[in-house]
């Protein structure tokens, strides 16, 4: 299994190769999911992004990464099914999370994710000044301008990937 430090020297390795600028802040990992972390550090889920690994449910497992807004919901059943080419998928376990990943539910990020992972992000997160996501690890945050994504490689801006709140 990867070790905390493995998967935070791992994105700091990525973040550094790809030219990524981003703010990195070490918060209290018991506040690491997203709307406990907004409401402890006074940050609005409108510029919080979580990053969702997503698996099919039927034949080989394929996995992918979807990024949208915290106050958003991740279209799986339309708009993510549709581009894993899947019948069926669903949000992966936070044991398939950690086993393909190595990180944990409240640190995902779209950084150092196995090379093959295709990327999706919601096109509403470039509309944002800056987006707070996951550093790996449940013991920090990354903030950046939503444009340096576009340097992540399998990484694609998709419009209509996320659905508003339910009321």
């Amino acid at each position: 299994m990867t070790s905390t430090q493995d998967i935070e020297a791992r994105v700091a390795s990525t973040l550094e190769s790809l030219g990524i600028q981003f703010e990195k802040f070490e918060i209290d990992p018991d506040y690491a999911d997203t709307a406990a972390f907004c409401e402890k550090y006074g940050y609005s889920m409108d510029e919080s992004g979580n990053t969702i690994l997503v698996a099919s449910k039927r034949g080989a497992k394929k996995y992918c990464a979807c990024i949208v807004k915290a106050t958003d919901r991740l279209d799986v059943n339309h708009a993510v099914k549709g581009l894993m080419e899947v019948s069926r998928a669903s949000f992966a376990s936070p044991d398939d999370t950690r086993e393909v990943t190595g990180m944990m539910i409240g640190g995902v990020t779209p950084f150092a994710l196995p090379d093959d992972m295709p990327i999706y992000v919601d096109q509403q997160i470039l509309a944002l000044d800056s987006v707070i996501l996951g550093s790996g690890s449940r013991s920090s945050k990354l903030s950046m301008a939503p444009e340096e994504l576009k340097k992540t490689p399998n990484l694609q801006f998709i419009e209509g990937l996320a659905m508003p709140p339910r009321e």
